[in-house]
């Protein structure tokens, strides 16, 4: 094995990759080509991923900073960078906020609405409103011992109020809390006889503060502020030590939404001391207190896009045409038999997926359906289609990862319904997340048992395969087949699973023949060959396949890498990693397939997998990644998911020695396009032939 530089560059920061991540999708909202309603959206989605950057990663920071010693990978100095790093994001999205977007939203006859800007007869509808529809469900709650601090739920929207005078009982207890009830919408479109020719919204929050004085009769609110804490809300169970998985999840779910306190959102004029006693309550440092110029929960924001008709400021709606390589009305297993299938979803619709399941559960002649489940959602038709193909008879096994994060509910619900009627359903390997995507087919043809399979770089949820960028292989290849019925019955079984000849799995496989690939072309280019990789995937952060690219690109292989989340290797180092360029695009859809190819002189091999180069994803998981052998397809692989992104022009953005993200501008001379806007084009020319 080749060895690395005696002195490589340090690796980059996970946690810093992932919020440099968030600013690159920010820019999205900053854009003025962007429809401005689209333009909400993007920043309400960067608030949205912040939220489960803490519920996820913040709570190893925030121990070592209490503990005031280093643990591991975190320490004071990691809290405290990743607080300045949180609170610069935050500045740019309430800035953007206040100063383009609502001023853009108001020049478009949109306005949300402030208490001090209301006239008489809209303030007149606000507390009608108020009595109807929100005092019933609020309980203001006065702190004294016999009223402790209440349970705040992760993510809720909450007052805390200072006030003046005694209680009924005399006393003088000052501090209040006001819980808001979920239930309630965060934004309420005024009607037509009070906003006039506008669409004018007030927020829950604003109804609230206005009528915060007659929620205490015979007190006087002085000081108050709405509040919003997260908390740590990965799910942790030790399946050692429980006998029942789903039992034991679906107890932990009861109690996610009340784990440790990581984060507290005030409103920007909160007070000190307001803020001091949330913080103390919370057990939170003083870094973990995040003022905000605005609602403390950008997210709920969304709902503007559904209270208007505006399709204006929206993007054009992108109908995705029906495979190209499906035939309407013809049966795709017969259509398999002259070849395999490759869909590029969203761009192609997900539909074929739908239509050969839903083939194979109408067709008498097949006899057995092996699927995995990560993310379904709760309404799907490829659930019901298997609740179908349980009623008439077929057997069918579904390999349910019940912790999917933060679709563990719905994945048990699920799996309760499918047991409940007769379904195999298994919870994968103790210790392993299933995160491999595949559909087993078994079909009798004639005297002989025939196998149809699905893999995919995504999840079977038909919501998502309209916003994803993710690819899907059916095939009656009898090698891919045979192991992906291999693969099934090691998941059932837990038996050893036998010689595969063309998936590579992990937790056994896959990282071990990626380091190996990888490896054999450092050794061919250092003996002159031509060589190349170029890999696509969400994140790169396992050290190990780090540290094999740098030596091979060391030794003169030319590596691109396509990444759009976290990345850890440090490209672009003088004299280290000068063969290696990393890009990440951001587009209107979000990238999510996984692509790799490797060439040594005239010879080239492409795999899709549903990993990415992270180490849980090695070691920690069920994936697999498989060839694309069709020589056809195989350029049609390269040239929409690698060629195409590699030249992105528009939605680029390339990684430098000092792991900045700079977003590609060309020279101004030369056409440059966007990778998503020509797919799109390429397969609406196709839907019209």
């Amino acid at each position: 094995m080749l060895q690395p530089p005696q002195v490589a560059p340090d690796l980059l920061d996970r946690d810093h990759s992932l919020l440099a991540f968030n600013e690159r999708v920010l820019d999205w909202a900053v854009r003025d080509d962007v429809p401005l309603l689209e333009r909400l959206r993007y920043l309400c989605i960067v608030s949205s991923n912040l939220d489960e950057f803490f519920e996820v990663r913040a709570e190893p920071h925030l121990i070592a900073y209490q503990a005031k010693e280093r643990k591991g990978l975190f320490s004071i100095g990691s809290f405290e960078r990743l607080a300045a790093s949180v609170n610069a994001i935050v500045e740019r999205q309430y800035t953007l906020y206040n100063e383009k977007l609502m001023p853009a939203f108001e020049q478009m006859g949109m306005k949300v609405i402030s208490h001090g800007e209301r006239n008489a007869a809209q303030r007149q509808w606000v507390r009608q409103y108020f009595e109807r529809e929100v005092r019933p469900l609020l309980i203001p709650v006065g702190l004294d011992p016999s009223h402790p601090f209440p349970q705040v739920a992760n993510k809720s929207l909450n007052f805390i109020v200072r006030l003046s005078g005694h209680d009924a009982f005399g006393r003088e207890n000052e501090i209040a809390i006001v819980k808001v009830p979920r239930v309630l919408p965060r934004l309420i479109r005024m009607p037509a006889k009070v906003s006039g020719d506008r669409a004018l919204f007030v927020s829950l929050s604003s109804i609230i503060r206005a009528h915060l004085d007659g929620l205490f009769a015979g007190r006087t609110v002085g000081q108050f502020s709405q509040f919003r804490v997260t908390r740590h809300s990965d799910l942790a169970v030790d399946e050692d030590d429980v006998k029942n998985l789903r039992m034991a999840l679906r107890q932990g779910l009861v109690h996610r939404h009340y784990g440790q306190a990581v984060r507290l959102e005030v409103s920007a004029g909160c007070s000190e001391y307001l803020s001091d006693f949330l913080l103390k309550q919370f057990d939170l440092p003083a870094k973990a207190l995040y003022r905000v110029a605005g609602p403390v929960n950008l997210v709920r924001l969304t709902q503007l896009i559904d209270l208007v008709d505006r399709p204006d400021l929206c993007f054009t709606p992108y109908r995705a045409s029906y495979p190209a390589q499906m035939a309407t009305g013809q049966s795709i297993f017969e259509q398999l038999k002259q070849g395999d299938i490759l869909i590029h979803q969203p761009f192609e619709s997900f539909d074929g997926v739908l239509g050969l399941l839903r083939e194979a559960v109408n067709d008498p002649n097949v006899l057995a359906i092996k699927q995995t489940i990560y993310r379904t959602g709760p309404d799907s038709e490829l659930m019901d289609l298997l609740r179908e193909a349980v009623r008439l008879g077929k057997e069918v096994t579904v390999v349910v990862e019940l912790k999917a994060r933060f679709d563990e509910e719905a994945n048990i619900n699920w799996a309760e319904m499918l047991e409940s009627i007769g379904a195999q359903v298994l919870y994968g390997v103790v210790g392993l997340k299933t995160h491999a995507k595949m559909m087993l087919i078994t079909r009798r043809e004639g005297k002989s048992l025939k196998r149809y399979g699905h893999l995919s770089t995504g999840n079977y949820n038909p919501r998502t395969a309209r916003l994803y960028t993710d690819v899907s292989h059916i095939t009656a290849d009898t090698s891919l087949t045979t192991d992906m019925e291999h693969v099934f019955v090691h998941l059932a079984s837990q038996s050893r699973l036998p010689r595969l000849r063309k998936l590579w799995f992990a937790p056994f496989h896959l990282h071990r023949n990626l380091i190996a690939r990888i490896d054999a072309l450092g050794v061919a280019a250092s003996r002159g060959k031509d060589t190349r990789i170029v890999a696509k995937m969400n994140s790169l952060t396992d050290e190990a396949l780090i540290h094999s690219l740098m030596r091979a690109g060391v030794n003169g292989v030319k590596i691109d890498l396509i990444v759009r989340g976290a990345c850890m290797l440090p490209a672009q180092v003088p004299g280290y990693t000068d063969n290696i360029r990393v890009r990440s695009v951001i587009g209107r859809f979000l990238e999510h397939s996984r692509v790799f190819y490797f060439r040594e002189g005239e010879v080239e091999d492409l795999y899709l997998s549903s990993a990415d180069w992270m180490n849980r994803n090695m070691v920690r998981r069920v994936e697999l990644a498989w060839p694309v052998t069709d020589p056809v397809q195989l350029r049609r692989l390269v040239d929409e998911c690698l060629v195409a992104y590699l030249h992105d022009g528009v939605d680029a953005w390339d990684l430098g020695a000092d792991g900045t993200y700079t977003r590609f501008k060309g020279d101004g001379k030369t056409a440059v396009h966007g990778a998503q806007a020509a797919l799109m084009a390429r397969y609406a020319d196709n839907e019209k032939t």
